[in-house]
């Protein structure tokens, strides 16, 4: 748990400011790709990935984006922490999932032909 007193920190103009350069530098990308239509797929592509990458940068200096980092680094620690299951345990586990399904779609199924079968002889076909 953490156990930090966060303030909330006011959003500067600054900060806005970044944002807007962050949605343009990605919108760039985005229209790099369709403007250069007669560019080789790739190299259109990568105009997209440049402008993804270069926005997230310019995120990623924003307020917003320190708390992002934050957020990642705290959840990666998180990660560390769970203890991942073996591949026999895995293999186990989805055994029974696939048993418990297969029975249940069984006992589904039998519902679905008693029913049908009051059905047809209330409707008397």
């Amino acid at each position: 748990m953490n156990s930090k007193v966060e303030q909330p920190k006011s959003s500067a103009a600054g900060d806005v400011v970044k944002y807007g350069l962050a949605i343009a530098l990605v919108a760039a990308g985005v229209f790099g790709y369709i403007w250069f239509a007669q560019w080789p797929g790739a190299l259109r592509a990568l105009l997209v990935a440049g402008g993804l990458l270069a926005g997230a940068l310019v995120f990623f200096a924003s307020s917003k984006g320190e708390e992002t980092r934050e957020f990642l680094s705290e959840a990666r620690f998180e990660l560390r922490k769970v203890v991942w299951p073996t591949r026999q345990e895995a293999l186990r586990t989805t055994w029974v999932v696939m048993i418990a399904v297969l029975i249940l779609s069984l006992i589904l199924a039998g519902f679905d032909a008693v029913i049908q079968f009051f059905i047809k002889l209330f409707l008397g076909r």
